[in-house]
């Protein structure tokens, strides 16, 4: 196996998994930080489509949702795959996405260029309903501004999301563990820690719209100045004797399926990174 992937597998610590429903597993958005509930969107567009929903939703989707109190964090085309289109948005609680994808879905926007939108999809079944892992673990936005609506400049940037998948509910251990051990040493060499969270456990409060239920997922966000950065990290992180030598196996053992490693470039208007 080569050094990268060790890289990959590698950052993380073991830690044991067990039904747990406590506060600190859940976590909460603070005053500072977005939100208490996110979805992370993962589309598959027919080909050739991608950038026609892209320019599309950057016209017609962002404001629009915003208007009914969703937080549109951020699009993204997935580097390694030109069918892969990802976004982000945010929710206070689980009764305002209810009210708030409402609002939109039977809006005059969504009505008058839903057709548009759906003729781009050949899939956009695979959300991800997700919660701060931990106090402070969630996205802050106070130092990002997006780009006004009609800008077309490219983004420079990359941003990476990690998917663990569990057998039972991510436990405060392992958050811990992550949080403590694991965090520090990521950022040393050379990853910008954007956010943590775990699987949202709550019914689906609107039905519509269908979330991969009955996963356990621990989800950390980490963006990079270009694709060499990246790739400088996961260098440095294989030549660390601790993940190269343990991490990778323990991780390895832990998980209930491989890692998913989603690598994505900022659409014009995103927000993040």
């Amino acid at each position: 196996m080569n050094t990268s992937a060790i890289a990959l597998m590698g950052a993380a610590l073991l830690g044991t998994v067990t039904t747990s429903n406590t506060a600190e597993v859940a976590g909460s958005a603070t005053a500072d930080e977005c939100c208490n509930i996110i979805e992370l969107r993962q589309y598959v567009t027919y080909p050739g489509k991608r950038d026609a929903l892209i320019s599309l939703f950057e016209k017609r989707f962002i404001e629009s949702q915003e208007e009914t109190g969703i937080r549109v964090l951020g699009q993204f085309r997935d580097i390694n795959d030109p069918y892969h289109y990802t976004w982000l948005r945010g929710f206070p609680n689980m009764e305002m996405r209810r009210q708030s994808l409402t609002d939109f879905y039977s809006g005059k926007t969504w009505q008058t260029y839903r057709n548009e939108a759906n003729a781009t999809l050949y899939d956009n079944d695979d959300v991800l309903l997700l919660r701060p892992a931990s106090a402070g673990s969630g996205f802050r936005l106070d130092s990002h501004t997006r780009p006004a609506p009609g800008s077309i400049v490219p983004r420079t940037g990359v941003v990476v999301a990690t998917v663990y998948h569990f057998t039972q509910e991510v436990t405060p251990d392992f958050i811990s563990k992550f949080n403590e051990r694991l965090l520090p040493i990521f950022e040393r060499h050379g990853a910008h820690i954007m956010a943590r969270f775990v699987t949202e456990k709550s019914r689906n409060t609107f039905e519509r719209l269908p979330v991969r239920e009955n996963v356990n997922v621990f989800v950390w966000f980490s963006s990079y100045p270009d694709r060499a950065a990246y790739e400088s990290y996961l260098t440095k992180l294989a030549g660390d004797a601790l993940w190269r030598d343990q991490a990778f196996a323990d991780l390895y053992k832990s998980l209930q399926r491989w890692p998913e490693i989603i690598m994505l470039e900022p659409a014009s208007r995103s927000l993040l990174p």
